[in-house]
């Protein structure tokens, strides 16, 4: 049987991706600086192995034979996702993958080196290579997958979303957002004249706050059993399903950013933790795309991590962990705080949107070639100001400069983050109104009822549908950006 060929094939592709993710986990954690070298020999060779396997010409005819096959209803969903996967693996030929690749990597390690020196003029060059490539790509993906460039490039982060479906409901979430933002400033500075904001005592041994993430961890659902927390530079979930590598950074002088770096890295753990084990080996049994992800994380940082019934639990755990005694009205400032600035990474929860709009509008216009790079720092500037009231123009390495997404030719990634904190207030608007009590629940540190609801709607679902179809199931109804404009009304509006 063909379908048979694929299912064994899966099986490879798998134990390669298993050996690649805890390869790269292990170089960005332990890996001694030496090792550098050969760790990337090694690691490449690996994914010329899974290249050359997951886009065999034989494949092709498999696909073609099974669909004549008798098959169960889940083995035609693995199936349908075999081919997708095959499409947008075979679509570009090799030498353009090369090329690409060679693009990329010298344009990020620009990108490392003058960042830091505001060189704009000289990273230019790279950067224009890069975004010709972007749509070369865009156009050879398109014609493959039958949609438009930018959907193209989108689909391979987002399966099933597209730029004429977001686009009105980020519009909605922009305008609301330029007229929130001043409301929320308004409003935090009111009560910040009436109780000033308690400082934190700068003292905060990582040992200690190692042992209180671990403590959330655990509460909120994450199996130390099949996952483990480290440092790294950057924060990033890891690993594999069966073993979840999380990672986080500490500062002695406060506490937030490293616990909800935690918080936010678990609920990526806990999708991982809980895709369907029968499926691992099938494309069909990966998470469903990074906007889907994201709500994942976001619905743990943000739905409970600051929430103020979240912090009625856990403040008595920062006590024993840290032998500090806060009060909610003395720490939800503190985990609430709204602060504009011009860095998308250090932005808090009302104003991140707009970072990330501001590039979704930028990156259309570079793929369609309505904009050129040259013209970007004006361009961003342009909406940097209408946006946020903030200038870049002098500073391009606050601007265009600032993210590792363009340089790496990531184009089609930026709105999964958005759409993510989208998404996991609609999810939790839909568990509110199964479980009116979550808050009471939450209170108390009892997340079962969350974890299950999750389970049930979002992970145990992995890839069977796409991206907006597995939100309207497990909510009913498609994304409305009414959730998320409610959910920071109550939380910052007056």
């Amino acid at each position: 049987m063909s379908f048979t060929k694929l299912d064994q094939l899966g099986h490879k592709l798998e134990a390669l991706e298993h050996a690649l993710a805890i390869l790269g986990a292990d170089e960005a954690t332990h890996m001694a600086v030496g090792g550098g070298e050969k760790r990337a020999e090694a690691m490449a060779a690996l994914a010329g192995m899974h290249h050359r396997q997951a886009t065999a010409p034989e494949i092709a005819d498999w696909i073609e034979a099974a669909e004549g096959e008798t098959l169960s209803e889940e083995q035609q969903t693995a199936l349908r996702e075999f081919r997708r996967q095959y499409t947008n693996m075979t679509c570009l030929p090799t030498e353009f993958v090369e090329r690409q690749t060679t693009a990329r990597m010298r344009c990020e390690q620009l990108w490392r080196d003058l960042r830091a020196k505001n060189d704009w003029a000289g990273f230019l060059p790279a950067l224009e290579g890069v975004i010709a490539l972007v749509r070369e790509e865009a156009a050879m993906r398109a014609e493959a997958l039958g949609l438009a460039p930018y959907d193209a490039l989108m689909e391979q982060y987002d399966p099933g979303h597209r730029a004429a479906d977001i686009t009105p409901v980020l519009s909605e979430l922009k305008t609301f957002l330029k007229g929130f933002v001043p409301e929320a400033l308004a409003v935090q500075e009111e009560r910040l004249a009436k109780t000033p904001l308690r400082p934190l005592s700068g003292v905060y041994a990582i040992e200690r706050q190692r042992e209180l993430g671990l403590a959330m961890m655990a509460a909120v659902g994450f199996d130390l059993t099949h996952g483990s927390l480290s440092v790294s530079h950057h924060p990033f979930c890891g690993g594999v399903p069966s073993d979840v590598r999380i990672t986080t950074r500490y500062k002695t002088t406060e506490f937030l950013s490293s616990l909800m770096g935690v918080l936010h890295e678990t609920g990526h753990a806990m999708y991982e933790q809980n895709l369907p084990k029968q499926w691992s080996h099938w494309p069909l049994g990966k998470a469903r795309g990074m906007a889907m992800h994201e709500s994942q994380s976001l619905f743990v940082e943000k739905q409970l991590g600051r929430n103020p019934a979240f912090w009625d639990w856990a403040l008595p755990l920062v006590e024993q962990h840290l032998g500090e005694s806060w009060s909610k009205a003395d720490i939800l400032p503190h985990v609430h705080l709204v602060k504009p600035g011009l860095i998308r990474v250090d932005a808090d929860e009302v104003t991140y949107p707009l970072h990330v709009i501001l590039r979704f509008e930028l990156e259309q216009d570079l793929v369609s070639g309505k904009l050129n790079a040259v013209d970007l720092p004006e361009a961003w500037d342009a909406k940097m100001r209408d946006y946020l009231g903030l200038s870049t123009i002098d500073t391009p390495q606050d601007g265009p400069m600032q993210d590792v997404h363009w340089p790496g030719g990531a184009f089609g990634y930026f709105p999964s983050y958005t759409l993510g904190a989208m998404m996991a207030a609609q999810q939790w608007a839909a568990l509110e109104k199964q479980h009116p009590a979550v808050n009471d629940d939450v209170a108390k540190g009892r997340f079962d009822a969350v974890t299950d609801w999750r389970r049930q709607n979002i992970w145990s679902q992995a890839s069977r549908f796409s991206t907006p179809e597995i939100m309207e199931r497990a909510t009913g109804e498609k994304l409305n950006a009414a959730y998320f404009t409610s959910h920071l009304k109550e939380r910052y509006g007056a």
